[in-house]
């Protein structure tokens, strides 16, 4: 890799995003100034922002990975959805917000609720912000770092996770002290931008790498036959690559699929993208600093539009690392490989037993031999499989070995969704043994590591010479700024207003606010630094998996208390702080006991208890009189008819998409 040309390009962007969101921010002294950007955003400038921050490694590692492993195109349910989200945000959240004149989300709770559900909130968000969000934006610029860089001969000096995280994680922390949320606003419209783009281009150069690999040569998780195979050996691009992906090509998985069942997209799906777009404060504080109402919700429909091309830059080119790079993603997720070939010898049963699908094929002389568990601590061997046990296992795991990915089988069955097969249960149990005596020994069932499909796509299609790669990755660096910017900045806006100057100085001058802001961002940063390397754990199962599953804690029950609380004027004060801890409460019960059920289907089934427990409450002890919302007399709450008309066309243009990928015509 010619590295030169990229690093200048690298460091000249990065240069150009950090002057120009200093440039624009100099003079911002006060609290609104820092926390809101003087609540003078325009629309396009929200609209770029909201994308900006959003649109992270999170996503490009994330979402690529898991369109790379089980999920395929489904995954993109996230953006389209998201889309639809964002036009009801924008209708029927926003007015009431901008109504009210809030710095942050909890604020409104207390005009709602009272004092308390507002607490509540606050400290679940900068738990969630700080241990989840922030740390999973560390982690996934890291890993697109080390799988780019890390190995490679030209860096004179060794980039690792832990490396690239403290690095990340520092300069973010810096850009955010200096700037406040109008540096944030203005860097996102080069940065934004930027990964638009590069994405784009990563998508080119995905699909014609593609269209010149022979089909011989595409790893696929659907069986292909010789007659498919000669029929595509002339075929252009698009035709070879929805042909051999038409398993992948589909919005609607099975109700049992672990990721994204088609049953998700009925409830749970849209708890955690209305919870995201219309509650998330590091999200919403964009449009909280808008002009207008009318500002903010064009801004809010400009967003909308971008999430509709997103997948088109980040799903699909996510499915062609699989086709073009599965050799890499194994190799990726055994980090020594000559600690898997020591141990697939010295546990030959359990390798087997597990690998063999892919290496020996049943009807060899190597399939008929029975499978044996090496000495144990009494020095015998046991035999706990024959080829027909193994053979009844494969066809009944065939999905998740088709698909690679090993280590779901080990880690599902540790949270009871694998307990009703006796024979997986002796293999397991077996497998837990030798990995207590020999640690090391787990690395060899870890399957694909797809998070690395995006940083094997920058690494691999490329080419050399024109500075691509240190324009997008800088584009990534400069994404995960952005995102950590706006997440340090939430975190710290909601520690600042909501907890210090509440509780601790309620006194505090507007200098000092910014002051105690800026300190919580170095001290947020140091702690996502530290905690980011932790997520490498393949037990967590991917980024995006691990930062879905821990908002299910927290976002049924405040989306559903902020539903309740808008539509229901008789809900007592009381039943909010109560709403939002019914959803820890519920989701963590369902975790434990109920885990084979997939997240966002827990997510709906704590968001209805969340309803429910509510709903008894105003039931039980109603408010006598409506409760009284401040008005915020310098806001223009006009909305336009552009924006209305915008909103119309976004939903118009994603049920055509969820009608193209049903699933029905390929």
């Amino acid at each position: 890799m010619n590295l030169a040309l990229d690093i200048i390009v690298f460091i000249g962007f990065i240069a150009a995003v950090i002057l120009v969101g200093l440039y624009k921010s100099k003079g911002e002294r006060g609290s609104e100034d820092y926390f809101l950007a003087g609540r003078g955003l325009s629309w396009w400038l929200i609209g770029i922002s909201l994308i900006a921050a959003n649109i992270s490694t999170e996503q490009f590692v994330g979402m690529s990975g898991s369109a790379s492993g089980l999920s395929g195109l489904a995954i993109a349910s996230y953006e389209w959805m998201a889309a639809i989200a964002l036009v009801f945000v924008a209708l029927f959240f926003l007015p009431h917000f901008l109504k009210c004149g809030i710095y942050t989300v909890p604020q409104f709770l207390e005009f709602r609720f009272d004092a308390l559900s507002r607490t509540v909130m606050s400290l679940l968000m900068v738990v969630i912000l700080v241990c989840v969000n922030i740390t999973a934006v560390i982690y996934s610029g890291a890993t697109v770092a080390d799988t780019v860089f890390g190995h490679s001969a030209d860096i004179p000096f060794e980039i690792n996770i832990n490396v690239a995280c403290i690095f990340i994680g520092v300069i973010a922390a810096v850009y955010v002290c200096a700037g406040g949320l109008k540096a944030c606003a203005w860097a996102d419209l080069l940065q934004g931008s930027a990964l638009i783009i590069g994405g784009a281009i990563i998508a080119y150069f995905a699909f014609d790498a593609f269209g010149a690999k022979a089909v011989a040569d595409i790893a696929t998780t659907a069986p292909v036959s010789a007659d498919t195979a000669a029929s595509l050996a002339n075929a252009g691009t698009l035709e070879k690559f929805f042909a051999l992906n038409h398993d992948k090509l589909t919005m609607f998985m099975p109700a049992d699929h672990p990721e994204v069942p088609w049953t998700a997209l009925i409830i749970g799906l849209w708890i955690p993208n209305f919870y995201y777009w219309g509650l998330n404060q590091y999200i919403i504080q964009r449009t909280l600093g808008a002009k207008s109402l009318g500002e903010g919700q064009k801004g809010i429909m400009f967003a909308a539009g971008l999430k509709l091309i997103i997948p088109f830059i980040i799903v699909f080119p996510g499915i062609i690392a699989y086709n073009l790079f599965a050799d890499d993603q194994r190799v990726q997720a055994n980090l020594d490989e000559k600690i898997m070939t020591a141990n697939a010898k010295t546990y030959s049963t359990l390798y087997f037993a597990m690998q063999d699908a892919r290496k020996i094929p049943f009807d060899s002389a190597a399939a008929v031999k029975e499978f044996t568990f090496p000495a144990g601590e009494k020095g015998e061997s046991k035999t706990i499989f024959t080829a027909k046990d193994v053979e009844s296992l494969h066809k009944e795991y065939a999905a998740l070995r088709d698909s690679g990915n090993i280590s779901k089988v080990w880690f599902s069955y540790d949270s009871g969704w694998a307990k009703s097969n006796p024979q997986l249960k002796v293999l397991v149990d077996q497998w837990n043994k030798a990995s207590k005596a020999d640690p090391a020994f787990k690395k060899s069932f870890y399957g694909f590591k797809y998070d690395s499909a995006f940083g094997l796509l920058i690494s691999k299609v490329l080419p050399d010479g024109f500075g691509l790669r240190g324009f997008i990755f800088a584009a990534l660096l400069g994404a995960v700024v952005s995102s950590l910017a706006a997440m340090l900045n939430a975190a710290s806006t909601i520690f600042t207003i909501d907890i210090y100057k509440k509780y601790i100085a309620p006194h505090t001058s507007d200098k000092g606010q910014v002051l105690v802001g800026r300190l919580s961002v170095v001290i947020f940063a140091l702690i996502g630094c530290l905690v980011a390397p932790l997520l490498a754990n393949p037990k967590l199962g991917g980024v995006f998996n691990f930062i879905q599953e821990f908002q299910g804690f927290l976002s049924p029950g405040i989306l559903a208390v902020f539903l309740f609380g808008l539509f229901s004027k008789r809900a007592p004060r009381f039943a909010g702080a109560i709403g939002i801890v019914t959803s820890p409460i519920v989701y963590g019960l369902l975790l434990v006991f109920a885990s084979n059920i997939a997240f966002l289907n827990r997510m709906a089934i704590t968001f209805a208890a969340s309803l429910l427990v509510m709903l008894f409450l105003t039931l039980f002890k109603p408010l006598k009189q409506d409760v009284v919302m401040p008005v915020n007399d310098k806001m223009d709450l006009t909305s336009p008819l552009s924006a209305k008309i915008a909103g119309a066309c976004v939903l118009i243009v994603s049920g055509a998409l969820y009608f193209i990928f049903s699933g029905l015509w390929f």
